[in-house]
């Protein structure tokens, strides 16, 4: 073979390969870079609440969309505003991109004492249209908390009254009610809309 062609074949053949190589990259399924996903997913604890709204729920109120799924309180100083300000930021940029479905976003109150369904509503709301505040009865907030590993504990009063220490993560919540993954921290606005796209269509 002429040195010439042999050096062309060689080429056609390095890029038939570089082709083959990028179309399956493209094609193979994309992970998640800072979600945790479970290995299969966990139903959720049941319990009986009150939305921001005063109506009873249940575990049957996480079917049917896909929730982020926080645990703070309206008194929270820091990490609760700047966590769900991240979320709802992450939700808009989804929006503007054409991702559906959209997240819902849920705060469940930590501090039922303080947060009645109104304050929880009104303090969700500030974070956009669509979230869900839920509140209620200590002992049931506890039997969520504890069938999904979410730790919080009641601080001792002090002259401006008490905090709440709490876990930091975020729960994605599937359709079916169901645990399937969670962020850890530190919450990144763009580590949510790389991943929940990819959890999303991955059910």
């Amino acid at each position: 073979m002429h040195p010439r062609t042999l050096i062309v074949a060689i080429a056609l053949g390095l890029a038939l390969a570089a082709g083959i190589i990028v179309a399956w990259l493209s094609q193979a399924p994309r992970e998640p870079e800072a979600a945790l996903v479970l290995p299969e997913p966990t139903a959720l604890p049941a319990f009986s609440l009150l939305d921001q709204h005063g109506s009873a729920i249940d575990a049957s109120v996480f079917e049917g969309q896909w929730d982020l799924v926080f645990f703070g309180f309206t008194h929270c100083p820091d990490i609760c505003p700047t966590t769900l300000q991240i979320l709802a930021t992450a939700r808009r940029q989804l929006e503007e991109r054409g991702v559906l479905p959209l997240p819902r976003i849920v705060l469940v109150s930590v501090d039922p004492e303080r947060d009645t369904p109104d304050i929880i509503g009104r303090y969700v709301d500030y974070f956009g249209d669509g979230n869900l505040g839920i509140t209620g009865d200590l002992a049931e907030i506890g039997r969520l908390t504890s069938g999904l590993g979410i730790y919080f504990q009641k601080q001792a009063a002090n002259g401006d009254g008490y905090n709440v220490d709490h876990s930091a993560a975020v729960l994605v919540v599937d359709p079916d009610a169901r645990f399937s993954a969670l962020f850890t921290g530190p919450h990144v606005v763009e580590q949510y809309v790389r991943d929940l796209p990819i959890l999303m269509a991955g059910s």
